[in-house]
């Protein structure tokens, strides 16, 4: 089993940047792909990128790719969503999760999940 804890969120304005962490406690954690997931008010939860367990692979929505890194140390059980020249619309609850498949973006196919952390960007 894999407990997930995203830190990291916080009130900040456009263009500027945040790094959120998702720490993982298991001795399995390196063998899962970790997604991250946000949730707008009012809106559905939606992909934002993933990791493979080794790192060598990421994958991201168009809407933040050229923004948004994610990257991973296995060695400290965690991944990070660095997230730059952020946007208005980047605003939403982000969740991390993991998955035992090499990759996905569909949230069902996710076991584990964080409490998940705000993220605010003013305009």
């Amino acid at each position: 089993q894999v407990q997930l804890v995203e830190s990291g969120g916080g009130l900040v304005q456009a263009g500027d940047s945040l790094r959120l962490s998702c720490a993982a406690s298991g001795r399995t954690f390196s063998s899962y792909t970790v997604g991250w997931f946000r949730q707008a008010s009012g809106k559905e939860r939606e992909f934002v990128g993933a990791i493979s367990w080794s790192g060598g692979y990421t994958y991201y929505t168009d809407s933040v790719k050229g923004r948004f890194t994610i990257s991973r140390d296995n060695a400290k059980n965690t991944v990070y969503l660095q997230m730059n020249s952020l946007k208005p619309e980047d605003t939403a609850v982000y969740y991390c999760a993991s998955t035992l498949m090499d990759y996905s973006a569909n949230q069902r196919e996710y076991n584990y999940w964080g409490q998940g952390t705000q993220v605010t960007v003013s305009s």
